[in-house]
């Protein structure tokens, strides 16, 4: 891992310096995280980035994860699509069973911090054992804007037990009777998947990877998620194949606690059968360079995610200075100023129309990509992100009711 100070060429000296005051004030204290898995998806790869920071800054950081079957990942994904607004059909057992889950989990976990950040609905119902005196933040990943009732409800009785809960972006708050604060996710400008890697480094995992380069790449990276929409990023290239020469790519993998990825990722490869300029590749979830690589050798990057809780993936094309489209959908507007750091789409035919202009428009392509890195230098690095944590428990650990509220 990097040291504090090896952030200071991409996010400034006043940042890591900001950092150091902060914790101070926090030094010695425990801070616990809880989530569903420890590889795949950003929830753990900030974790994984985030927590030795801490411990730099004299923090005592803990992560734990929450340990279900197969049935309990099943109904926490229908969790998941529900609180996006993707209707699901939930039954009493199902939320018995994750009660019992839950139960079975704070039977064996150690729970005892100062302070605990529990991540989205999976181990919400931890709250149940929250330890006397300590204090318990509940961190949303997802968007909320949409949900559907009887999930909330369910959920909201947990998560108004927290003292505090924090969002990604405004439009997820929702009514609660606890604080809620902003805190958008970050990306890591040191970690394998953000480091710079040479024009040599770039062609050797292309190589070893067996993409060939030699047409323009346009790219997709995300795990196979129908909210990410792997059909409808093909559907829009080949509505342009006749018009271009280019080359499309979707890549990802699967997460531990997502159930439904297999069958994506199977009805992805069903729908490039027969296009030798459609590529369908899964990778393991470690495979942090070889994203790095694609990314820095692809053209274009595409995220047409129907419903997002942020999607990391934007800040990460944008910090290589690629030009990106993406949904305008939950977190990724506060990524993508439209025309100027980026491209934002609803439509198939909008996501089309876009790839066609900035392929045949490179300058333009060039500038939005450019303007995209000095966007995400400013407002989602992972220095922020730990800055907004550290404030956040500060406020809880003072007891004020006047704090000022990021």
């Amino acid at each position: 891992m990097p040291k504090m100070e090896e952030y200071s060429a991409a996010a400034g000296a006043a940042a890591i310096e900001e950092l150091k005051v902060i914790s101070a004030r926090l030094r010695g204290k425990t801070i616990l995280n809880v989530n569903s898995t420890a590889v795949g998806g950003g929830v753990a790869e900030i974790l994984n980035r985030m927590l030795p920071m801490m411990t730099e800054l004299g923090i005592k950081p803990r992560w734990e994860l929450i340990k279900g079957g197969e049935d309990f990942y099943a109904v926490t994904k229908k969790f998941h699509n529900a609180i996006h607004g993707t209707r699901q059909e939930l039954t009493p057992a199902d939320f018995q069973l994750y009660r019992d889950t839950l139960k079975s989990n704070m039977a064996t976990m150690n729970l005892d911090a100062d302070i605990a950040m529990i991540h989205d609905p999976q181990p919400a119902g931890l709250i149940d054992k929250k330890p006397a005196g300590a204090k318990w933040v509940w961190r949303c990943h997802i968007d909320m804007s949409n949900r559907q009732d009887d999930v909330w409800e369910f959920l909201k009785g947990y998560v108004s037990r927290y003292d505090a809960a924090v969002i990604s972006a405004p439009a997820f708050s929702q009514e609660m009777p606890v604080k809620q604060f902003q805190v958008p996710p970050s990306i890591d400008p040191l970690a394998d998947k953000n480091k710079e890697l040479s024009d040599e480094e770039v062609a050797a995992i292309m190589r070893r990877l067996d993409i060939p380069t030699d047409k323009p790449l346009i790219t997709q990276v995300s795990r196979f998620d129908r909210l990410k929409d792997p059909l409808g990023v093909i559907a829009a290239f080949k509505l342009i194949q006749p018009y271009v020469t280019a080359r499309l790519l979707l890549v990802g993998g699967s997460a531990d606690d997502d159930p439904e990825g297999s069958e994506v990722l199977a009805e992805a490869r069903a729908a490039a059968e027969g296009n030798s300029d459609i590529i369908v590749l899964c990778l393991p979830p470690t495979s942090n360079v070889e994203i790095n690589a694609i990314q820095r050798a692809s053209a274009i990057i595409i995220q047409k995610s129907l419903k997002e809780g942020f999607g990391l993936t934007v800040s990460e094309a944008l910090w290589k200075g690629k030009p990106v489209i993406a949904g305008a959908v939950g977190g990724i507007p506060l990524q993508i100023t439209h025309k100027y750091s980026g491209i934002l789409t609803r439509t198939v035919e909008g996501t089309a129309y876009w790839m066609k202009r900035l392929l045949h428009e490179p300058a333009y392509a060039k500038r939005l990509g450019e303007n995209g890195r000095e966007h995400v230098r400013e407002n989602f690095l992972l220095t922020r992100h730990l800055r907004d944590y550290l404030l956040i428990a500060l406020y809880l650990e003072s007891g004020r009711q006047d704090f000022i509220h990021l």
